[in-house]
C-alpha cells in the first residue's frame, strides 16, 4: 500500500519555511545555550594543534605519560583539525555557532525527509521537534556531530531515490568522503545502502552503483582500506564497553530519555490504527537502528531519525489533513520575516553576546570544567609531577596544560581495562588508594569536588598530602614534603 498525498498548501505562502524555521529556533537556541563539556571536546582541540604543529597526524599517544608512545589512530583528524581553527579563531562563541550548524543541518535534512514521505510542514515540524529532543542528549561538543547532518543526508537522499529520484544519491560519495575523516559512524551509511539494496522500491542498479562509489571513497583517508577494521574493532573495545557510560544501553532517566520510552510505548498503537503500514524498508531501518538504540545510549539519536521518518509515513494518511489543513499562515511576506527572524535570534544566545543583555546568562564552559584550577596549577611549574586527575579534567588538561601529561583521560581505547579499573579504585578512595598512587610514583593530585568526594576526603585527612589550591570545583594537593 502507498502512502496517501495530502493537500499541499501554496508554495509561495512560505507556510512551510515558517514552520521550518520554527523547529530550527528551537534547536538553534538549545545548541547556543548549551556549555561546553569538558569530557571530549578538550583533547579533539589538543590532536588539532599538534596536527598543525607536526604537519602531520599523530601516530603514537602523547596525552598521557602513562601509555606514551604507543601507537594510536586519530580516525577523527579531520574533526579535531575543525574543532581546533574554531577554538583558536572564534573561541566559545564560534565553538557554540559550529554546534548549532551541525545540529541545524541535521535536523534541516530529517525535515526535507519527512516532506518527501507527504508530512505536511505543520507534521513534519513536530516529528523533526520530537527526534531532536529526544535526542538532545547527544549533542555534546563532540566529532559525532559533523555525522549527524551527514547522516541526514543520506537519509534524505534514499527517500527520494524510493520516490524515484535519480539525482540526490550521488552526493553519497561525496558525503563518505568526507564522513570517513570526521567520525567511525560513516559505518551507518552503509547499513542504509543495505537496507535499502533489500528492501527499496527504487532503482537498484543504480543504487548499487552509488553504493560501490561510496565504498571506494570510504578509503579515501590516512588508514585507506584499514579504517573500517580500526572502526569496527572501536565496537568491541573492552574499555569503551566497561567504563563509558555512552556505550551502554539507555535506560529511563532524564527527561530525554522519558520522551524517547514514551514514544516507542506509543509506537505499537500507531501501527495499529493506521490506515498505512511502513514499507519494508522503513522496517528493516527501524529494526537495525532500533537494536543498536537498545544496546548503546550513543545510538539513539539515529534512531529518533528513523522514528520521526516511521511515523511521518504513517501519521500523514491518518491525520496528516489534519494538522496541515490550510489555515492562516498562509501570507508570503509576513511568514518570510519572521521565518528569518527565528533563524537569527538564536545569534543572541551565543556565549560571548548573550553576557551584554542577560545578567545571569549561563557560562559558556560548563561548571565541572576547572579553568581556574588548571590556570593556578599552570603558574605554578616547580610544582613536582606526575600528575592524577580526574578522567573529564584531564580531557580539559591535555589542551589547557600540555606540559603536564595525564595519566588517564577520556580516549577509551587508549588505555587497558586494568588502568581504567586501577583509576576507579583510585577515585572511590578504595582501601588501598594509597598504596596505588605510590606504585605509580604520583605527587600530585588534581581532584573533582563533585566526582571525587571520596578520594577529596581521604587525601585531605592523610599526613602523605597537603593541600594547595581549592575552589567550588576542584582540589590540588601535593605529597607532603615535596
Amino acid at each position: 500500500m502507498t502512502n496517501l498525498p495530502i493537500e499541499q498548501p501554496n508554495r509561495q505562502s512560505y507556510t512551510g519555511f515558517l514552520f521550518l524555521s520554527l523547529l530550527l529556533f528551537v534547536v538553534l537556541a538549545i545548541a547556543c545555550l548549551l556549555p561546553i563539556q569538558p569530557n571530549d571536546y578538550w583533547w579533539y582541540v589538543r590532536v588539532g594543534r599538534d596536527i598543525v604543529a607536526q604537519g602531520s597526524i599523530p601516530t603514537v599517544e602523547t596525552l598521557s605519560y602513562t601509555q606514551a608512545g604507543q601507537p594510536v589512530v586519530y580516525q577523527t583528524w579531520l574533526a579535531a583539525l575543525i574543532f581546533w581553527g574554531v577554538d583558536s579563531w572564534g573561541g566559545a562563541a564560534l565553538t557554540n555557532l559550529l554546534r548549532a550548524a551541525l545540529l541545524g543541518g541535521f535536523y534541516l535534512f530529517l525535515w526535507l525527509a519527512l516532506r518527501e514521505v507527504n508530512a505536511g510542514p505543520k507534521l513534519a515540524s513536530l516529528l523533526a521537534l520530537l527526534a531532536a529532543l529526544a535526542g538532545s542528549s547527544n549533542w555534546a561538543m563532540r566529532p559525532q556531530l559533523f555525522a549527524y547532518p551527514l547522516f541526514g543526508v543520506a537519509l534524505w537522499a534514499l527517500v527520494r531515490w524510493q520516490n524515484g529520484d535519480r539525482k540526490a544519491l550521488w552526493l553519497l560519495p561525496f558525503l563518505t568522503a568526507a564522513w570517513v575523516n570526521l567520525h567511525g559512524s560513516f559505518i551507518l551509511l552503509f547499513f542504509l545502502l543495505a537496507a535499502a539494496l533489500a528492501a527499496g522500491r527504487g532503482n537498484r542498479r543504480r543504487l548499487a552503483l552509488v553504493a560501490a562509489l561510496a565504498l571506494l571513497a570510504s578509503f579515501l583517508n590516512p588508514q585507506g582500506i584499514r579504517e573500517w577494521g580500526y572502526t569496527l574493532s572501536l565496537v568491541q573495545n573492552p574499555s569503551s564497553a566497561l567504563f563509558s557510560a555512552e556505550w551502554r544501553p539507555p535506560v529511563n532517566q532524564g527527561w530525554q530519555m522519558n520522551l524517547f520510552f514514551a514514544w516507542l510505548l506509543v509506537l505499537p498503537a500507531l501501527v495499529a490504527f493506521s490506515p498505512v503500514k511502513p514499507a519494508p524498508l522503513h522496517w528493516l531501518w527501524f529494526l537495525g537502528f532500533g537494536w543498536m538504540a537498545l544496546s548503546g545510549l550513543r545510538y539513539v539519536i539515529w534512531f529518533t531519525a528513523i522514528l520521526a521518518l516511521l511515523c511521518a509515513w504513517m501519521l500523514s494518511a491518518w491525520i496528516g489533513q489534519k494538522v496541515d489543513r490550510p489555515g492562516s499562515f498562509n501570507r508570503a511576506a509576513p511568514n518570510l520575516a519572521i521565518g528569518v527572524l527565528l533563524l537569527l535570534l538564536p545569534l543572541a544566545l551565543l556565549p560571548g553576546v548573550r553576557e551584554a543583555w542577560w545578567r545571569d546568562s549561563p557560562p559558556a564552559l560548563s561548571e565541572t570544567t576547572p579553568v581556574e584550577a588548571a590556570r593556578w596549577l599552570g603558574a605554578h611549574p616547580e610544582l613536582p609531577g606526575p600528575l592524577f586527575s580526574e578522567l573529564a579534567f584531564s580531557s580539559y588538561l591535555t589542551a589547557a596544560l600540555p606540559q603536564r601529561p595525564v595519566w588517564i583521560h577520556t580516549r577509551f581505547e587508549t588505555f587497558p581495562p586494568q588502568q581504567f579499573t586501577r583509576y576507579l579504585e583510585i577515585s572511590n578512595a578504595a582501601p588501598d588508594w594509597q598504596e596505588q598512587l605510590d606504585a605509580e610514583g604520583i605527587n600530585l593530585l588534581f581532584l573533582s569536588l563533585k566526582d571525587q568526594p571520596l578520594l577529596v576526603r581521604a587525601a585531605e585527612r592523610s599526613p602523605l598530602w597537603r593541600q594547595v589550591y581549592r575552589d567550588e570545583t576542584a582540589v590540588i594537593l601535593i605529597r607532603t614534603g615535596q
